[in-house]
């Protein structure tokens, strides 16, 4: 099953009302899709994967030397060697990360990494505020809506952050993630996921395929999105986090680019559609600042989200 791939530009001409029902679908049934036509240059996005495979490789020795996922896994293979039981590490990625904010200082090498990233991260922001006037239209709000709500009514500045990431070729991927299960915390999130290696699953929002982990397909120059649980509690449930994880591989180096448009931390999230009517088994969502919300998530990331939301319900 073939995670939903959407050409962006329809959304401008004659098929607007079939591919905004195409969104509202990867919205809520799925939790995942793919934009292809976006409007960000084919030549930029080569550019963003050369600086990235470039900076990667200044990085590798480091990976190697100082993930604490390669050394528990290389004392798990001796432990294997003198005949010990195996069991899986559960609390260690298998991932090379950093990520990049306009207010914190970027690598400086390779030279041209930060003139690209710069000008990718200002197209993926003009496509992620594009989205929200989307989602505002699906869910029946005033344009703006959003944006103001993760501004608090514009006092404060929305979170936009890029986490750079690299899964490196793993030689016992049965013994560690890539990337553990999990759903994200913030609003928009917006993917340029590797073009050739796969890796990444997700769980379909709507309970289709039983619980199946369906791959979320490499499609060239494509942009992944996904919405994180702010939009689900602001949506009342309409758009839900989808739960995804990335699998360690024993081929490859898996590139993974992910623009996060989030709320201010001072933000309060809330509800803003009613209940559906005769809706028994929907969530009761409470209101709460985004910042709270950080706090019980990153104590509680890999765990159901449910707990967490329960949490801030007491605050």
């Amino acid at each position: 099953m073939a995670i939903p791939v959407i050409d962006f530009s329809r959304l401008d001409g004659d098929e607007r009302a079939a591919t905004l029902a195409e969104i509202a679908a990867g919205f809520e049934e799925w939790g995942f899709f793919q934009l292809v036509n976006t409007g960000i240059p084919d030549e930029l996005l080569e550019r963003v994967k050369k600086v990235c495979g470039d900076i990667y490789k200044l990085r590798e020795d480091r990976f190697k030397e100082s993930n604490p996922a390669v050394k528990a896994l290389a004392r798990l293979v001796n432990q294997e060697g003198e005949g010990l039981a195996m069991k899986k590490i559960e609390d260690m990625d298998w991932e090379d990360v950093f990520t990049l904010q306009d207010d914190l200082p970027w690598p400086s090498n390779p030279p041209a990494f930060k003139e690209t990233m710069m000008e990718y991260r200002r197209e993926l922001k003009k496509l992620g505020e594009k989205l929200l006037g989307v989602m505002e239209e699906l869910l029946g709000l005033q344009e703006g809506y959003i944006r103001r709500v993760f501004t608090g009514d514009g006092d404060f500045e929305p979170f936009y952050g890029t986490k750079v990431s690299h899964y490196p070729p793993c030689p016992r991927p049965e013994l560690v993630d890539g990337l553990r299960a999990h759903t994200d915390a913030g609003g928009l999130i917006l993917l340029f996921q590797d073009d050739r290696f796969g890796g990444l699953q997700m769980l379909r929002n709507d309970g289709g395929h039983a619980g199946q982990w369906l791959d979320v397909q490499p499609v060239e120059n494509a942009i992944v999105v996904n919405t994180g649980d702010q939009i689900e509690v602001l949506s009342n449930g309409r758009f839900k986090s989808a739960w995804h994880r990335i699998l360690a591989t024993r081929d490859g180096n898996r590139r993974s680019i992910a623009s996060f448009y989030n709320p201010a931390r001072m933000a309060t999230i809330a509800p803003a559609i009613p209940t559906a009517s005769g809706d028994a088994a929907a969530v009761a969502y409470p209101s709460f600042k985004f910042g709270d919300y950080m706090e019980v998530y990153v104590k509680h990331k890999f765990q159901g989200k449910e707990p967490r939301f329960a949490a801030l319900a007491t605050k």
